[in-house]
């Protein structure tokens, strides 16, 4: 049965990656609240997402954090929630319940999207 964002066979998933630098004190959680925020409105939302997702924030490397974006959408749509995806990251900054966070993104854009997340768009995509 379709939902609001449309049939499932008409979405597909990829993925977005950045590496950033956490400023002192920072959540890393953070991250994947601005990218929230950016697709769902807010992190605590009713309902679906329009644009499901999931952030997952990797271990550091020389400093930076790994960030990698894995969301579903229509084909025609995935320009746009590249943007919004990018566009919370660039910000650098999110106030969230235990205060603000800040980064810098070092580097970002698209990826190949692993075999773990492909299973992981399979059920995104519910």
């Amino acid at each position: 049965m379709a939902d609001s964002r449309g049939p499932a066979a008409d979405r597909s998933g990829f993925v977005y990656e950045a590496w950033v630098r956490l400023a002192a004190g920072a959540d890393s959680r953070a991250l994947g609240g601005a990218v929230t925020v950016a697709l769902c409105g807010h992190w605590e939302h009713e309902g679906a997402c329009t644009w499901p997702h999931n952030v997952r924030v990797g271990e550091h490397v020389d400093g930076m954090l790994a960030v990698r974006v894995v969301a579903v959408s229509a084909q025609a749509e995935q320009a746009v929630v590249m943007q919004l995806i990018d566009g919370a990251l660039a910000v650098g900054r999110l106030a969230g319940p235990d205060g603000a966070s800040q980064w810098s993104v070092i580097r970002a854009g698209s990826a190949e999207l692993t075999a773990d997340e492909r299973a992981l768009v399979a059920r995104l995509n519910r």
